[in-house]
This record gives C-alpha cells, sequence and structure tokens, in this order.
C-alpha cells in the first residue's frame, strides 16, 4: 500500500494548536477529542473543531468509551456535545468511538456495551461510526460471538510498529495511528507544541473527502 493521506489527532493535552502551520505542514485530516464517559467534554473541543475547519483540514470528532457507564447515554451525550458546536456537515469524517480499556468490566460485557454503543451513535448521526482500538486490547474482544459483525465497519488501528498487526474481525485499516508521538517516526508537526499522534488514511484525499 502506498501511504499518502496524512493527519493527526489531538486533545486537550496538545493545548492550543495552530490549525493553520499543522494543514501547511501537508496534513488532510484530523480527529478531535469530544467527550468521555458521561459528563466530560474535553475543554479545547470547540476551538479545535472551529479551526481545523476554518484551515481546510477534514475533522472527525471521537468519543473515549467507558464501559462501565450506560452505552445509549453516553452515546447521546457524544452526539449532544458535537451538535452543540454543529452536527457532522457533509465535509466532516464519521464519528468515533475511541476504545481502549474494558473499564473494569468483563470482555463480554464490553463488547455488548460497543455494540449497543455504535447501534445509538449510529443512529444519532446518520453515519456508520469508526471504531478505534489497538490488536492488543482487542485480543480480549475478538474471539466473543458478535464481534464479527464489526467486519464491515472503519477500523482506525492504533499500532506502532512498521507492519501493523490488524486485528479480527478486520482484513484491513482505514485510519492507522501509527505514532503516539514519541515512537516510529513521531516527529514534530508544526503548530503542535510537544508530541501528538499521527495517522494515515488507507487510500487519497479525494478517497477520504468521499468517506465524509
Amino acid at each position: 500500500m502506498t501511504l499518502q493521506t496524512r493527519g493527526i489527532d489531538v486533545s486537550h493535552y496538545q493545548g492550543m494548536v495552530q490549525w493553520r502551520s499543522v494543514a501547511g505542514s501537508g496534513m488532510a485530516f484530523c480527529f478531535i477529542k469530544a467527550t468521555q464517559g458521561i459528563a466530560f467534554v474535553d475543554p479545547y473541543f470547540q476551538t479545535n473543531w472551529s479551526g481545523s475547519q476554518a484551515a481546510g483540514l477534514l475533522r472527525g470528532a471521537y468519543h473515549f468509551g467507558q464501559a462501565s457507564t450506560d452505552a445509549t447515554a453516553q452515546a447521546q451525550f457524544f452526539y449532544d456535545t458535537v451538535r452543540a458546536d454543529a452536527t457532522l456537515g457533509p465535509q466532516d469524517l464519521p464519528p468515533v468511538l475511541d476504545l481502549e480499556t474494558l473499564d473494569g468490566q468483563s470482555p463480554e460485557d464490553t463488547l455488548q456495551w460497543t455494540l449497543q454503543f455504535l447501534a445509538r451513535t449510529d443512529a444519532l448521526f446518520g453515519r456508520q461510526t469508526v471504531l478505534y482500538t489497538d490488536a492488543g486490547f482487542w485480543q480480549q474482544l475478538c474471539a466473543l460471538p458478535g464481534c464479527e459483525v464489526l467486519a464491515s465497519r472503519p477500523l482506525w488501528l492504533a499500532a506502532y510498529s512498521a507492519t501493523p498487526r490488524i486485528p479480527l474481525p478486520w482484513n484491513a485499516w482505514t485510519f492507522w495511528q501509527y505514532s503516539d508521538g514519541t515512537s516510529n517516526g513521531g516527529t514534530p508537526v508544526p503548530g503542535v507544541t510537544g508530541p501528538v499522534d499521527q495517522d494515515w488514511f488507507a487510500g487519497s484525499v479525494t478517497q477520504l473527502a468521499a468517506l465524509a
């Protein structure tokens, strides 16, 4: 695969981002943390949401899932937060569930929570929600009954090696977080102070825009 479309993902940990500098460095897209659980709104979400659009980047919002709290309530909280600024438009990337912890729950309960959250966000946003995870964490869920239905859903894979391992039930990634800002070529990004996650999209900018 020829990698050609780069992006970053950010949260409040990056502080103020100079989005025009990010765009000028060759980045085409970004994912921005919006919410976590049922009460936390990222304090930089609205600034990053408007600033990235003004700089010409394709943008997407993500929710950090916590399986110990009701899935439907979290999906509604995520949607309401994004909608309060401006719900996803035709040039925005699909919503994302960031799932990287069992949050004290069993793998079986976490998978059921995930399926409920995704079904609800799909319905609320009218878009197919992307799932972000890593192969090490997902190994706890991949063999469980019901996991196979996720194969048709876009995968955003976190993997900091030259050849990422694709977890079941997927056979390819749509987005690949190849660096956490400190590993595997985590070079500084103009416009961002300190480390920042960096990503590839598996296609051209035109194909990425079609996904939006």
